[in-house]
């Protein structure tokens, strides 16, 4: 029997083909492919799943916490994510409003006629409004061992009387205050002018400046110059000292031409001690908003609803001043209806 003929034999004994061999080895491959590109596509499906975006604008002052709120908030919910810009409340409240956001961030009382447009609101954190000075003064250690009083303030913001920081110290220098404010529509200068006797920003004089940081670099740039700023624009996150160039100005609270301990501002763990123990007059300490045009609903509620509960324990961190007890429950009961 010839070779060829003996390894025929031998197949069909066995059974073996190459012809199926091949057969079963096209089909296994085409299945581990169509497998892997059906897994590809589900997770590029996963991938691509479309996100929820939160669009929120409005002040200053509320910012830097509702960017720390969104940082955290999307680590235990990625899918949603907060579109975050600046630029004063009444852009907030206006954005809000005129449908263009979800949120408005609002560092003030919403007026009656915002109410009756459909705003709905609720307190979030606390903060206040501090006023500010040049680093460099010529008179800045006169001024952090007296203070300024109200009414010293009132004569420069709300009265624009002219006045030599000598006048202010009791001093024989002559170089003249030179007063700032802000442009924008904005709470914080809401706020400094109720706290002057004022009714808007309106009432205050001086040279006006674009936004919190705007008017802080102001004030930074001139020796002779005076402004105010929320509390994260007045003071360094890293540090707790005040913005570089620029310094806090304590308030003579008492008015007995000498600051006391409980009357010092010059770090900020200082200032919001004093926020938050009463000491700092209301205004211009206050209360931050968030603003809705008719009530919370569906992922804003929910973003809310964190935020005045486990997103309570980054306040600090931010350099906020967490809102009392009965506040938050007030606000979360308002949410809810």
């Amino acid at each position: 029997m010839d070779g060829k003929h003996h390894e025929s034999k031998v197949k069909k004994a066995s059974g073996f083909s190459w012809r199926g061999l091949r057969t079963i080895v096209f089909i296994l491959t085409a299945i581990i492919f169509f497998t892997g590109l059906t897994g590809c596509n589900s997770k590029d499906e996963k991938e691509k799943a479309p996100k929820v975006t939160i669009r929120v604008s409005g002040a200053w002052a509320l910012y830097p916490m509702m960017v720390k709120w969104a940082e955290e908030y999307s680590k235990i919910n990625p899918k949603i994510r907060l579109d975050i810009s600046a630029g004063g409340a009444g852009k907030g409240v206006a954005d809000t409003l005129s449908n263009l956001v979800d949120i408005g961030m609002v560092s003030r009382d919403l007026k009656p006629e915002e109410i009756k447009q459909g705003a709905v609101f609720i307190p979030v954190v606390k903060d206040a409004v501090f006023p500010t000075l040049n680093a460099d003064n010529p008179e800045l250690k006169r001024i952090m061992e007296k203070g300024i009083k109200r009414q010293t303030f009132i004569d420069l913001w709300i009265k624009g009387r002219e006045m030599s920081w000598g006048e202010i110290t009791g001093s024989s220098k002559r170089d003249m205050v030179q007063v700032y404010t802000r442009s924008d529509s904005c709470g914080a200068a809401e706020t400094w002018a109720q706290y002057l006797g004022g009714k808007s920003q309106e009432d205050l004089k001086g040279i006006a400046v674009y936004s919190d940081p705007g008017l802080a670099d102001a004030v930074r740039k001139d020796i002779n110059g005076i402004g105010y700023n929320n509390l994260n624009y007045a003071f360094d996150s890293k540090t707790g000292l005040p913005v570089k160039g620029l310094m806090v100005i304590p308030i003579d609270i008492n008015e007995d031409g000498k600051i006391e301990s409980k009357e010092e501002i010059d770090t900020r763990q200082k200032a919001m001690n004093a926020v938050a123990s009463g000491v700092y007059p209301s205004p211009p300490a206050r209360a931050l908003h968030i603003v809705t045009k008719g009530h919370f609903k569906d992922e804003v509620k929910t973003f809310l609803e964190w935020a005045l509960t486990d997103g309570q324990k980054f306040v600090d961190e931010a350099g906020y001043i967490k809102l009392s007890e009965n506040q938050i429950k007030e606000a979360i009961d308002k949410i809810k209806r």
